[in-house]
């Protein structure tokens, strides 16, 4: 018996981007030439959370000259969980997924994902070789394995910013966190929901422009206040 083709996917694709304005190219160039060799229905969006510098004139320059890519600009820097908020309000279609716009990522490895949405709702990466110093590989282990004992997940690198999601999923998912925690309030909520999640490897490169801001201290602290407080209100809700 000959199988079936598959059809198209029908994935949006976005990015949070705070201060990237030398990388924001690369990385929706790259989702354009992964997506239109998919023959995809597709639409790439750039979340330009407040960035001080010339990140949102270069995600506007690239929507002018590409009518599949949308910008969306926050008046100001509302965090890494309002963009991805925002992100996912915004999205239509069938699949969404999204990376940061730090280049850290080859979206090239996106292709072999999109089968074992047959089986489940959400594709969580990790990340291979991890290409940051030594403090953030160990904060983000020991993250991981707090967030995961206390939320009864079973994951090797909750905040990888490489993720595919049935959309779906987001419909009836409520969703507070507006900073660093939001990664794990989505994979908490939609396994409590039943939701099949699943993780691949996936290569990391070492960032070559712009400034993190993941390992800033503020951040830290903010994520583990907000932590207990989450875990609270996900615990007594029906």
């Amino acid at each position: 018996m000959v199988p079936q083709a598959r059809e198209p996917p029908s994935i949006t694709v976005f990015f949070p981007c705070y201060n990237e304005q030398e990388n924001v190219a690369k990385v929706a160039q790259q989702a354009l030439d992964v997506l239109e060799g998919l023959h995809a229905d597709y639409e790439v969006i750039i979340v330009n959370d407040g960035s001080a510098d010339d990140t949102g004139a270069v995600a506007d320059r690239i929507a002018a000259r590409h009518p599949r890519v949308r910008v969306i600009h926050h008046p100001r820097n509302l965090g890494y969980g309002a963009a991805l908020q925002s992100g996912f309000r915004a999205a239509t279609k069938d699949l969404v997924f999204h990376t940061d716009g730090d280049g850290q990522f080859d979206l090239a490895e996106l292709p072999p994902w999109l089968p074992l949405m047959e089986q489940y709702d959400i594709v969580c990466g990790y990340r291979l070789n991890r290409r940051d110093n030594f403090v953030r590989r160990m904060n983000g282990w020991l993250w991981t394995k707090m967030t995961c004992r206390l939320f009864s997940l079973r994951l090797r690198d909750i905040d990888c910013a490489f993720k595919l999601y049935k959309r779906a999923i987001f419909d009836d998912l409520k969703l507070e966190s507006t900073g660093a925690l939001i990664s794990t309030e989505i994979l908490a909520r939609a396994a409590r929901k039943g939701c099949r999640i699943t993780e691949r490897g996936v290569p990391h490169y070492p960032r070559i422009a712009g400034q993190s801001t993941g390992g800033n201290l503020k951040v830290i602290l903010r994520a583990f206040r907000e932590l207990w407080k989450l875990r609270r209100r996900i615990l007594s809700e029906p």
